[in-house]
């Protein structure tokens, strides 16, 4: 399911108190733990994982790594008790892998429980959190994006030229892949953003309208190609 455009998978169980989710795997009786996308959001570009030294089994609550960005530092903790399987010796070296695939290649750990029945007697489904993760979408402003900006360029009131020069200047600035995303209060940016996407050869991934704002995240490739020429349009 979606809520408020943040996707919510409903094939696991969710501890929504700390932000974990929880997957069995029928075959071999072990269950795959990694953060919800919102945690991601709310956190903005994850720039450190590390895992803490664990041997043998691990309590519910405890910390089983910890994630770092500009704005928040928080552990990752196990919904129930379990020893740990299996560690994603990616997320050290790639940790943007929990802003992105959360719930795939962002995975953090994998456990086998201490008790089969307490995934189901303490976890929550997706429809069961769905309200309540809803109320801390709205409260805390979050917003989830197809990929978790890497600069937020606010705009308002500026000549349209302008902003898209600062636009063009920022995407520049950017490493290949990275997203930039740009706030406008101008009203006709919907139509001038496709005219720039397509004379610059950068992608818009997304636009979202909130009130009188308008947000487009674009994202550098390695070989942007013109749509068409012209002169550039204007926000």
């Amino acid at each position: 399911m979606e809520l408020l455009g943040c996707l919510l998978p409903e094939d696991r169980l969710y501890d929504l108190e700390e932000s974990v989710w929880w997957s069995n795997d029928p075959a071999d009786g072990t269950a795959t733990v990694g953060i919800l996308g919102t945690l991601g959001a709310f956190a903005g570009p994850i720039r450190a994982f590390s895992f803490r030294p664990q041997a043998g089994p691990v309590a519910r609550g405890r910390s089983v790594g910890t994630i770092e960005s500009v704005r928040y530092t928080g552990a990752v903790r196990l919904p129930v008790d379990a020893t740990i399987v299996a560690r994603n010796d990616r997320l050290p070296v790639a940790p943007r892998l929990l802003n992105d695939l959360p719930y795939t290649d962002g995975w953090v750990v994998r456990v086998r429980a201490a008790r089969p029945e307490d995934p189901s007697r303490l976890l929550e489904s997706a429809a069961a959190i769905s309200a309540r993760l809803e109320e801390r979408i709205r409260t805390q402003r979050i917003r989830c994006w197809p990929q978790t900006p890497d600069l937020e360029l606010v705009e308002i009131g500026l000549e349209c030229s302008a902003v898209l020069t600062k636009l063009t200047e920022e995407v520049a600035r950017q490493p290949v892949g990275a997203a930039v995303l740009l706030v406008t209060d101008d009203p006709t940016s919907p139509i001038e953003m496709v005219r720039w996407s397509d004379q610059s050869g950068y992608p818009v991934l997304t636009h979202r309208a909130e009130g009188i704002l308008h947000q487009f995240l674009v994202r550098k490739v390695a070989d942007p190609r013109p749509r068409r020429r012209g002169s550039e349009g204007r926000v």
